[in-house]
């Protein structure tokens, strides 16, 4: 892990633990009930989810002849970080509801408030529950799932999607490639072979004050794994100024740039695939050149930093909704928490999609649902019997 990355987080523990001890045994109590129910609902639906995944890739994982052992270190330590990231916020929000609803069955919130304690001094252990399970998320979102992106995605290519389905080589090129390298360098690719790492027909072309003062081409290249660089096959340099130009012939001429295999892919799930870091590292790249996915990269990367925050957020509207005892109790608590989830959700896929289209800025869209619920959330506190 970075090492910004690991004060900051062990900023966020040191504020936990001193939070843990200014807290009283009723305090305690509520945060035990809300982290022991949320991961027992986040160990059942992960069961649950992995025995439907079974279920339906039988034929795929049977026809791969690979070991048990090889399937879950290949591929559920893929598909299991990544299902539960994406289910985190509903699980805890669900977990909050639950075990809320039947302390209000039980008169307990109202024991408690009626021993003096404010409704906001009882929110405390909700807030610390919740900031707790944010941070994990948040840690999981910069690092572990990425990385999980790319082993389950790697998985499915190579032994799910490759079963029974014809063989496309056109999937793994790409033709006519054109960007930026900086402000003053352009990159041409007639055709490139991701799986190969090979292509034909490269140039690269310098401007100075909108006039070419360099121009580099290759009929052959390829990636030289061992060197880090691309090597260019009978490469011809053209070094030009003012009064005169200078050719340079090379059979063959190691080069290093700003883009590597991966950036060549143009997947679409390339940003899934990416710790921090890289994703951000990969946007100043792609902010340079000019680059039609941009938009897309960066409600990715706002994304990493705002779902963690509708954890806090899901979880104070779940327990403000859940404390108050109605006739229908948990189930009528439930029904209301998944409406409000699918809502949430709902809300997310809109911003995205206006982000895209150009519509909405990818900042707003990112943290739009977050702003929503979470007026949301000051306004059911306000209106909460205190």
């Amino acid at each position: 892990m970075y090492p910004e990355t690991v004060k900051r987080f062990k900023r966020h523990f040191q504020l936990l633990l001193l939070l843990l001890h200014c807290m009283k045994k009723i305090d305690r109590y509520i945060l035990l009930k809300y982290l022991t129910t949320f991961f027992f609902f986040f160990l059942l639906f992960t069961a649950i989810v992995v025995v439907v995944d079974v279920s339906e890739k039988t034929d795929n994982v049977v026809k791969s002849k690979l070991p048990i052992s090889r399937i879950i270190t290949d591929y559920y330590f893929g598909f299991i970080p990544r299902i539960d990231a994406m289910l985190f916020p509903l699980f805890v929000f669900i977990s909050v509801i639950f075990f809320t609803s039947k302390m209000a069955g039980r008169s307990e919130i109202i024991a408690i408030l009626s021993s003096g304690v404010s409704f906001r001094r009882l929110l405390m252990p909700y807030v610390v529950g919740g900031l707790f399970l944010s941070a994990i998320l948040w840690v999981g979102y910069q690092y572990v799932v990425p990385k999980a992106n790319l082993k389950w995605a790697n998985f499915e290519i190579k032994y799910i999607d490759s079963q029974g389905a014809p063989n496309n080589n056109n999937t793994n090129r790409k033709r006519n490639l054109y960007f930026k390298l900086d402000s003053n360098s352009y990159v041409g690719i007639r055709d490139y072979d991701t799986i190969s790492k090979s292509g034909t027909g490269f140039f690269m072309q310098r401007f100075q004050k909108n006039k070419l003062v360099y121009n580099l081409r290759s009929e052959q290249f390829n990636w030289d794994s061992t060197k880090a660089r691309w090597k260019l096959v009978n490469a011809v340099e053209r070094k030009l100024d003012s009064i005169s130009e200078r050719v340079i012939r090379s059979n063959e001429l190691m080069v290093s740039y700003n883009f590597k295999p991966r950036d060549l892919r143009k997947d679409d799930y390339l940003k899934d695939q990416m710790p921090t870091p890289e994703l951000d590292e990969f946007i100043k790249l792609e902010r340079l050149r000019g680059s039609e996915m941009l938009n897309t990269l960066l409600v990715e990367r706002y994304n990493r930093d705002a779902i963690p925050v509708s954890v806090l957020i899901l979880t104070i509207i779940g327990a403000v909704l859940a404390s108050r005892k109605i006739r229908g109790g948990s189930g009528l608590h439930l029904a209301i928490g998944v409406i409000i989830s699918v809502l949430y959700i709902l809300f997310s896929r809109f911003s995205l999609v206006f982000a895209t289209k150009g519509s909405f800025t990818p900042f707003i869209a990112a943290w739009t649902p977050n702003v929503i619920f979470g007026l949301l959330a000051f306004y059911l506190y306000k209106k909460a019997p205190k």
